[in-house]
């Protein structure tokens, strides 16, 4: 039961970052929906079923993207893996909560991205990277967190029964 609902949630949250998010880029800055989602599995229940979940959305953006195959994946995986460990670390989790470890794993990822994307550039390029592109990355990572962890346990956690 587990598996299908997470191999579900996995396809329709990957058809919503590629159809519904590549319209919507504040500041030229797309919030990364697949890797916000691994971070808040992996939080939430733990970080196998983070790893999981990043494993799949990361293969799918693999898949479909033109980037090194297998950086997605990599990386997803990681960073779903990577918040259910701290959220052991973690005694209340609030929707709140979620936005330290988020933007953690966030700037993990974009600098996994910008030192591959920008390789053979110079130093003054890459630190301008740095500070276009991924501060504005993970700072835009970590609230939609927020307000997805917050959707997440207002009214799945918490939904009220008839």
């Amino acid at each position: 039961m587990k598996i299908s609902v997470l191999t579900l949630l996995t396809l329709f949250l990957f058809s919503f970052q590629i159809s519904m998010l590549s319209s919507f880029n504040p500041f030229g800055i797309q919030p990364d929906f697949c890797l916000v989602i691994a971070c808040l599995i992996g939080f939430r229940t733990g970080p196998v079923s983070g790893l999981i979940v990043g494993f799949g959305l990361g293969f799918l953006q693999d898949l479909f993207s033109a980037g090194p195959f297998g950086l997605h994946t990599l990386t997803k995986a990681g960073v779903g893996f990577l918040a259910g460990v701290f959220a052991r670390n973690f005694s209340n989790r609030e929707p709140h909560t979620a936005f330290v470890p988020v933007m953690a794993c966030s700037a993990l990822s974009a600098v996994v991205f910008l030192l591959s994307s920008r390789m053979g550039m110079g130093l003054g390029e890459m630190l301008d990277g740095f500070s276009f592109i991924l501060l504005p990355q993970v700072v835009l990572d970590g609230l939609v967190a927020i307000v997805a962890n917050w959707i997440f346990v207002r009214w799945l956690v918490e939904a009220p029964t008839p």
